[in-house]
């Protein structure tokens, strides 16, 4: 059995008193959800998490403390996958995708986000930081 491990997080921006998240479709799959990618070598899981939202989104966001949610899955037979995920609040709010790796992006309210996010564990982890955003 094969073991990875990604990090990320779901970016939030404060607009007019209410809270939008990015969402974002990943060419790998064509889904619809949060920046995250592998660890690499001796990167904690903050550094991987700001590193990849760097990465995919272009932009810098800070992580909240008290938040951090993992899941597993296994997306090929003999592999397993976690992903952990953080809260990063955006500290600029200019998106350029990584052309290579995104194919587009939404800052949405959470009821939209909740919609067009492609797999259910991505929608209980966005009811969750909505609630720790509360």
């Amino acid at each position: 059995m094969k073991f990875e491990k990604s990090c990320g997080a779901v970016v939030f921006r404060r607009k007019e008193n209410a809270i939008e998240y990015l969402v974002i479709k990943h060419k790998n799959g064509n889904h619809w959800g949060f920046p995250k990618g592998h660890v690499e070598k001796n990167e904690t899981e903050h550094e991987t998490a700001l590193r990849e939202v760097k990465e995919e989104a272009g932009i810098d966001v800070r992580l909240l403390e008290g938040f951090r949610s993992n899941m597993e899955y296994s997306p090929k037979e003999g592999i397993v996958k976690e992903v952990v995920y953080f809260i990063g609040e955006a500290i600029d709010e200019d998106v350029v995708c990584q052309l290579e790796e995104i194919e587009d992006f939404k800052w949405l309210g959470i009821e939209d986000a909740i919609k067009i996010l492609s797999y259910g564990n991505s929608k209980s982890l966005l009811v969750r930081v909505n609630e720790f955003l509360d």
